[in-house]
């Protein structure tokens, strides 16, 4: 999907609904449909599951599903007196859920009576997605947030002459990375485990989730006079958007010193795996 073309923000058929047209500069929102099926399981119940989900698209946030209410089970929903307020979308009123024992206390949200310049959020409600047990976007689980429908991953295959130095010794070199770009993100340089130095290697437990690439299993590295933890990641079982960078390896270009073709890269400010 693109911004431009069919119900893509600025398409023809757009079907979501901006707040440009009010007064709240350099925030903006976008309510838009997701033809996508979404549940949200907890305690062994399905507490909710729609067919006519919205996404709500909010300047520095990820997105966020919106439920109609008559897709949630509201019998398993219990108010609370806990309230918000938002500057751009008003008052927002909240539920536990209850499952026998089990409770996620103040799990949804909504805004009975949304600000006149908000999108309209009236009859829609929303879920904490950690306090969950697991979502569905069809039959597929997803995890960590929403699928953006904006958000992109290409996988290319590269020549590039990479280089990746810590505590001053070169711990990986090689001339055909994958190069991973990601909206967003920093290009990110997969590179074939054989040309990286096996001996420095030192496998943690550590396991991150990526709603786009899937499960990431870690590695640290000792260098020089010390060990850096967590330094490196790789997929063992990409999803399928994903797949060409199976089991090869990944430096956090923020805390390594990072060369392609001869040139020292900047280092992000912020680290994304």
């Amino acid at each position: 999907m693109t911004l431009t073309i069919g119900t893509g923000p600025f398409g023809d058929q757009s079907g979501g609904v901006f707040n440009f047209e009010y007064d709240s500069p350099g925030h903006v929102l976008y309510f838009e449909d997701s033809p996508r099926r979404v549940r949200v399981r907890f305690g062994g119940e399905t507490i909710a599951d729609s067919r006519h989900m919205k996404l709500l698209h909010e300047t520095g946030l990820l997105p966020v599903y919106y439920f109609p209410e008559e897709d949630v089970r509201m019998d398993l929903l219990e108010k609370t007196d806990h309230s918000t307020r938002c500057p751009f979308k008003g008052d927002a009123a909240y539920w536990s859920v209850r499952v026998g024992d089990r409770v996620a206390e103040n799990a949804v949200w909504s805004y009975p009576e949304p600000l006149d310049h908000a999108p309209p959020l009236a009859g829609y409600v929303a879920f904490y997605w950690n306090k969950m047990d697991a979502w569905f976007e069809e039959d597929e689980e997803v995890f960590v947030h929403p699928r953006d429908p904006y958000h992109r991953v290409d996988v290319l295959e590269s020549s590039r002459h990479v280089r990746v130095n810590v505590n001053g010794e070169v711990v990986a070199e090689t001339e055909r990375p994958k190069v991973l770009f990601e909206t967003g993100l920093p290009p990110r340089y997969y590179i074939p485990p054989e040309d990286v130095r096996e001996e420095m290697l030192i496998p943690t437990n550590t396991k991150t989730q990526c709603p786009y690439k899937g499960v990431a299993s870690y590695y640290s590295i000792k260098a020089g006079d010390g060990t850096i933890e967590d330094l490196i990641w790789y997929y063992p079982e990409p999803l399928p958007g994903a797949a060409k960078v199976k089991g090869h390896l990944c430096f956090f270009n923020e805390r390594v010193d990072l060369e392609v073709d001869g040139e020292k890269q900047q280092r992000p400010k912020t680290q994304w795996s």
